[in-house]
Formats: C-alpha cells, sequence, structure tokens
C-alpha cells in the first residue's frame, strides 16, 4: 500500500502541468503528483477516461476523489492556511460552486494562460461534457 496520496494529473497539457508544478513549489502538498500517462491507473483503480476527464486524487486506500474535489484534497495536504481553503470546497455550497468552476476551467483549458491546443480535451469527452 502506498503511503501517500498521488494526484494524477494530464501531463500533456502545458496549463495541467504548470499549474501542478506551481502547486508543488508554492503550496507543497503532501503527495506524489504523476502524470496520468505514466502512470499504472489500473493499479490505482481509475480509468484513462477519467483520468484525461479530469484531475485525481487517489488516497492510499484507493479512494478516488476528481475535479474540484481532487483540488480541494489537494489544498487540504499542503501547508500554511491553504487547508482551510480546501474544507471551505468540501462544503455545500461552496462544493457545488467550485465543480462548476472546475469544469469551466477544464473544458477550456487550452485557453487558459499557457495552454497549448494539445491541451484540450479529447473528443469523446469534449462530446460527454454536454450531455
Amino acid at each position: 500500500m502506498r503511503r501517500q496520496p498521488v494526484l494524477v494529473y494530464d501531463g500533456d497539457c502545458a496549463f495541467c502541468t504548470s499549474s501542478v508544478r506551481f502547486a508543488e513549489r508554492r503550496l507543497r502538498p503532501r503527495c506524489e503528483a504523476a502524470p496520468w500517462q505514466f502512470t499504472d491507473l489500473e493499479k490505482l483503480g481509475v480509468t484513462q477516461q477519467r483520468a484525461e476527464h479530469e484531475v485525481l486524487w487517489v488516497t492510499p486506500n484507493g479512494s478516488v476523489h476528481g475535479g474540484a474535489q481532487a483540488v480541494a484534497k489537494l489544498l487540504l495536504s499542503a501547508h500554511g492556511g491553504w487547508p482551510l481553503v480546501g474544507a471551505l470546497l468540501t462544503l455545500p455550497p461552496v462544493r457545488w460552486f467550485a465543480r462548476g468552476v472546475y469544469r469551466v476551467v477544464a473544458n477550456n483549458r487550452q485557453k487558459m494562460p499557457g495552454g497549448t491546443p494539445a491541451c484540450a480535451l479529447p473528443a469523446s469527452r469534449a462530446t460527454q461534457k454536454q450531455a
């Protein structure tokens, strides 16, 4: 069993990679950050389809949190005052708002600072987001 959580992100997305590197430098979360492209997803209990769609926080016992709740877990594990922000992101109605904001950012990550066309969600996932 792993000793610390794993933050699984899209390593082909410059915006995602830059965001994770920023978090590692500034927030110093207690986790391992790994691009899904170089991770044994099956061992973590997640599908490639889900990893392509959202950032994931996988706990040592195998619980998986995605999207805004993965960000909340990251903040909860950080140093300084960030755990308070993470705790707020887990509470309704902030949780619901965070989910919406996360989805807008994820669906438009190729347009975010540092984003490139390679950051766009795969076409199969873009179709699902509208369902």
